[in-house]
């Protein structure tokens, strides 16, 4: 069956590992979900992600990170999805919790968090915020 929600499916999937204590998770491989963890390790909420191609279709294993035995992401979400679309200019991105977490940004100048959009004076779809 298809999946509607590919990023959602992602991020899903990096809870569920969370809260399982796991090293490590499994997901389809796709340019924004690598875009997406690009920007998680940039700000430091994944130790990082690789290609793992040892299967029929290529996958992406996510390095899940953790600091004293409590993962690093308290809180992930989706913001603007498949049924919903959320779109931010520059000025109006949200701020995450008084700027300790980050909004993930697809942007023309590609996936960016919130600082970055920002600083690029862009805006664009608001995919998820994490902190």
């Amino acid at each position: 069956m298809a999946m509607t929600d590919p990023l959602g499916d992602m991020l899903t999937r990096i809870r569920n590992g969370q809260q399982a204590k796991k090293d490590s998770v499994l997901s389809p491989a796709s340019k924004l979900r690598a875009n997406v963890l690009e920007v998680l390790q940039r700000e430091g909420y994944i130790r990082g992600y690789s290609d793992d191609a040892s299967g029929k279709h290529p996958q992406l294993r996510i390095e899940l990170k953790y600091f004293e035995g409590e993962p690093a992401i308290k809180h992930v979400a989706r913001v603007s999805k498949p049924g919903r679309r959320v779109y931010a200019g520059s000025k109006e991105l949200p701020v995450v919790r008084n700027g300790l977490g980050i909004t993930i940004v697809s942007t023309p100048r590609g996936v960016l968090s919130d600082n970055e959009a920002r600083n690029e004076n862009v805006g664009g779809e608001v995919l998820a915020e994490v902190f």
